[in-house]
C-alpha cells in the first residue's frame, strides 16, 4: 500500500489528509517509484487553494526523488534500481509511491543525494531557465529578485553571482538580509515601500534591466518603477496574489518594457530541454558554486504544518518532507 497527502475540498492548510491508497501500478511509458523526499514549493499552496485548478480529490507536489521499482512497456529512460528525480507535472509528488512518466524523470549523479535532489529540482530548473532562457544574464549586469532568501531565489542568488551580475535581493527582514548576502547577493532590500529610489540609489539611476517577481500583487507596480528602459518583468509567482488586469499603454509610458509570465511546463515541455537544465543544475551544484540548502525537514504526513510556515513566511531556503 501506499501513503499519500489528499485533497478533497480546496482551502487552509486543514484540508490535507494523510490517506492510505493501493499501490499504483505503471502503464505503458510509466514508472512507479518509491520516494525517498518531496520537495516543498510555493505553487503547491496555489494548488491547494484552488487558485491554480486541478481535478479533485487529488494528491498535490511537483516535485520528488527516489528510487525506481518498476517500469511499464516502451519504457527506455529509466530502469528499475536507478535513483531518479523529477519536478513539474503530473501532480502527485505528496505520496510514498507514484506513478510518472518516465519522460519526466532524470537519473541522479552520485554526487547528488535524494534530500538534495528533492530540494533543488523545480527550484533550481526554475532559477536555471530564468537565468539563462527568460533573460540571459550577463557579467557585470546588475539585477533585482524578490523573495531572495527563498527557495528559488537563494539559488538565484548564487548563480547569478557565478555568472558574473550583481544581484540586488528584496526580503522582507534583516535576518534575511543577512542570508542572501552570505549566498551571494550585493545589495539587500528590506521591503518594497521605497523599493524604486533605493535601486536608483543602488544603480547610480541607471536601474535594472531586469526583476525577477515571484510575489505578484503587491510588487507588481514597484518592479516596473525599477526597470530602466527596454528592461523586461519577469513575473514567476503571485505569492501575494495574481496581479490585477492593467493598461498594456503603461509599459509604453514607463520605457517601452517587457513583461512576461514564465511557466515552468513550458521550458521543460520537451525532454531535452528537461534534461539539458537538470544536467547544467547538476554541474554547478557539484562544482561548489550553488549550494543547495535544505534548512528545513518535516514528515510527508506533517505537510500541512510545512505549508503553514511556508505562508507565514517561517522559511528561508528549501523545504523538504520526507516520507
Amino acid at each position: 500500500m501506499s501513503k499519500a497527502i489528499r485533497i478533497h475540498a480546496t482551502g487552509g492548510p486543514e484540508v490535507m489528509k494523510w490517506e492510505q491508497l493501493p499501490t499504483p501500478q505503471p502503464g505503458p511509458n510509466e514508472a512507479l517509484i518509491q520516494h525517498e523526499a518531496v520537495g516543498l514549493n510555493y505553487i503547491d499552496v496555489y494548488f491547494r487553494t484552488g487558485l491554480y485548478k486541478a481535478p479533485l480529490p487529488c494528491t498535490i507536489g511537483m516535485e520528488g526523488a527516489g528510487t525506481v521499482l518498476e517500469v511499464g512497456e516502451n519504457v527506455k529512460d529509466v530502469a528499475p534500481g536507478d535513483r531518479v528525480a523529477y519536478a513539474g507535472g503530473p501532480l502527485g509528488a505528496y505520496a510514498t509511491m507514484r506513478v510518472i512518466p518516465a519522460d519526466r524523470l532524470v537519473k541522479l549523479p552520485k554526487e547528488i543525494d535524494f534530500k538534495t535532489a528533492a530540494a533543488m529540482m523545480l527550484q533550481g530548473i526554475t532559477a536555471h531557465f530564468l537565468l539563462h532562457r527568460t533573460f540571459k544574464v550577463q557579467a557585470g549586469q546588475t539585477i533585482l529578485l524578490h523573495a531572495a532568501a527563498g527557495g528559488v531565489g537563494l539559488i538565484m542568488c548564487q548563480w547569478a553571482r557565478h555568472l558574473g551580475a550583481h544581484v540586488i535581493g528584496v526580503v522582507s527582514t534583516d535576518e534575511k538580509a543577512a542570508i542572501i548576502k552570505a549566498n551571494g547577493a550585493a545589495h539587500a532590500i528590506i521591503g518594497h515601500d521605497n523599493l524604486a529610489a533605493e535601486v536608483k540609489k543602488i544603480t547610480g539611476g541607471a536601474m535594472v534591466p531586469v526583476v525577477y517577481d515571484s510575489v505578484g500583487k503587491d510588487t507588481f507596480n514597484a518592479s516596473l518603477d525599477c526597470l530602466a528602459p527596454l528592461g523586461l518583468l519577469a513575473c514567476f509567482g503571485s505569492a501575494s496574489g495574481p496581479v490585477p488586469p492593467f493598461d498594456i499603454a503603461t509599459l509604453g509610458t514607463k520605457g517601452s518594457l517587457f513583461l512576461t509570465r514564465p511557466a515552468f511546463a513550458t521550458y521543460t515541455a520537451a525532454r531535452a530541454d528537461l534534461a539539458a537544465a537538470a544536467i547544467a543544475l547538476f554541474e554547478v551544484v557539484a562544482s561548489g558554486a550553488v549550494k543547495i540548502q535544505v534548512n528545513q525537514t518535516f514528515r510527508l504526513e506533517d505537510a500541512a504544518t510545512a505549508h503553514a510556515a511556508l505562508q507565514a513566511r517561517q522559511t528561508t531556503g528549501s523545504t523538504v518532507l520526507l516520507p
